[in-house]
């Protein structure tokens, strides 16, 4: 049987056609949870809600179309970037989150000690997203979800004493305040798709604050072109995980935010959230400058983040109030 490159190119584009099907089924981004699935028990637990959000949201980045692509090595895998950048911004709310679990939601009080299987849990979410040897990245998180499901069970339990989740205000304006980073950072990134000067604005406000090394009093900011879509899919998975998590906390929360008559804030918080999940209907993601003809995708987004942050803030307020 005779090759000849007419057959060697057919099969070349058939395999290229088929890799690229495939990345676009996996690139396919995954549905928020309902409140259905975060409040689907029998008793009525202070802080299953939470806890179950946050394992939903780790399975569910592990479970979708294509399974965890960030530490794939593999065509057509190594070759796609939005998905792994979504999964990263939701792996960095779910590291948030867990470590605010062990170390506020789950203690009492500053000296009271640390639950284990969050300590453990928290551990194994913290491995680098692209590790694909042993151990590999899927199989520390699984074993984290395993972990937050004993944490779980054993908080269920009315005999034992010893898991607990404590839903006072103080606990959540702790998480509130690294959602509050982390959604300023998004924001800030995402705009720096048009580039800008910016001013230096790192000791405002204290005469007597000092710095390591000196910064210029202005400086150009932009987000390079070969990165606009990364961050926008990141601040997209972020955002995603956040929304997950704000349901949830309105769920184990509820008395603490009527107490504060807080509730329309953090109803306001979740639909800007909602609308970062909007569909992409553009094939790519522009980056349309000022009021050009070309729409700017990644200065949508950060008007919604900054909506969103500016809720939080507001939120924050009332809940550190009497």
């Amino acid at each position: 049987m005779q090759i000849t490159w007419k057959k060697v190119t057919g099969v070349g584009l058939f395999v290229v056609l088929i890799g690229y099907l495939v990345s676009v089924w996996w690139s396919i981004e995954p549905d928020t949870l309902t409140p259905q699935q975060l409040t689907a028990t029998e008793k009525n637990v202070v802080g299953y809600a939470t806890t179950t959000s946050l394992i939903l949201t780790v399975e569910t980045l592990l479970d979708k179309q294509g399974g965890w692509l960030s530490n794939d090595v593999m065509p057509p895998s190594i070759f796609m970037d939005n998905m792994p950048a979504f999964e990263y911004g939701a792996l960095e709310q779910v590291r948030d989150l867990a470590l605010i679990m062990r170390k506020e939601f789950s203690r009492s009080q500053s000296q009271s000690a640390a639950d284990k299987d969050l300590s453990e849990a928290q551990a194994k979410l913290n491995i680098d997203h692209t590790s694909w040897l042993v151990p590999s990245a899927e199989s520390e998180y699984r074993d984290g979800v395993k972990l937050l499901k004993l944490y779980r069970a054993r908080m269920m339990d009315t005999n034992n004493q010893d898991a607990q989740f404590y839903a006072r205000a103080d606990n959540l304006n702790e998480w509130l305040k690294e959602v509050q980073k982390r959604l300023g950072s998004m924001s800030q990134r995402l705009s720096a798709s048009v580039g800008q000067e910016r001013l230096n604005t790192d000791l405002a406000g204290d005469n007597a604050a000092r710095q390591s090394t000196p910064n210029l009093a202005s400086h150009q900011v932009k987000t390079s072109w070969w990165k606009i879509d990364d961050v926008f899919y990141e601040s997209r998975g972020a955002s995603w995980a956040l929304l997950n998590f704000m349901r949830a906390v309105e769920v184990d929360f509820a008395d603490v935010l009527k107490k504060k008559n807080a509730e329309v804030s953090l109803k306001q918080i979740i639909r800007e959230l909602e609308a970062t999940q909007q569909t992409v209907w553009s094939p790519v993601v522009l980056n349309g400058s000022g009021f050009g003809l070309v729409a700017n995708h990644s200065l949508v987004m950060a008007n919604y983040v900054s909506r969103a942050n500016a809720a939080v803030i507001d939120l924050t307020n009332l809940l550190s109030q009497g």
